[in-house]
């Protein structure tokens, strides 16, 4: 599928990756609007409010870590997207 086809895939709730890609296990999966409840240490010693994390783009890493995601300009052109299947 080609990036319009994945961003699409990621709203409907789809973990979603490149065939070409080299790491094992990596996938990219969306982030939906969540509220902070209030309280919260958005830095150290500084209790929040309450704040909204925005929707975002994440990914899993190969090293199991999850990061916020930026497409490169080889990553919108693919058509090598798919859906993830572990």
């Amino acid at each position: 599928m080609d990036f319009g086809e994945m961003l699409k895939g990621l709203k409907l709730g789809n973990y979603l990756a490149r065939r070409g890609w080299n790491g094992k296990g990596m996938y990219l999966f969306l982030v939906e609007l969540y509220t902070m409840p209030a309280g919260c240490e958005l830095l150290p010693g500084e209790p929040e409010e309450g704040f909204e994390l925005a929707p975002f783009i994440a990914m899993k890493t190969a090293d199991g870590k999850v990061v916020p995601w930026l497409a490169s300009q080889t990553d919108v052109l693919a058509e090598d997207w798919e859906l993830f299947g572990g």
